[in-house]
């Protein structure tokens, strides 16, 4: 396999991703980052912890799907998360799902 085959896979890859992703950002009302991964939810739960001065966040989602285009399963029933870095929650506006049904937006 040429360099040139492997980066138009990569390129398949993550444009089908991206197309899942479209397809099923509606059903979820949370978008939820870490250091490592993307998640979208429909709960979820950030909890500050520390342990010998050290402060973390454990992180408990249900109901999630997981951008991550090495995964064959990217919907998780549960998903626990435990990281000394930052930890961004949103929750989605209603316009925001609705963007992904508008005509104009690139498919």
């Amino acid at each position: 396999m040429s360099s040139e085959d492997l980066e138009r896979y990569e390129t398949e890859m993550e444009l089908a991703l991206y197309r899942e992703y479209r397809d099923v950002v509606g059903l979820f009302s949370h978008v939820v980052e870490t250091e490592r991964r993307f998640y979208l939810c429909n709960s979820v739960d950030v909890r500050v912890r520390s342990d010998g001065g050290e402060v973390y966040f454990d992180v408990t989602m249900s109901d999630a799907w997981v951008w991550d285009v090495y995964r064959p399963a990217r919907f998780v029933k549960n998903v626990r998360v435990v990281t000394f870095k930052d930890v961004n929650v949103e929750e989605l506006a209603k316009s925001e799902l609705d963007l992904a049904k508008d005509p104009g937006f690139p498919r």
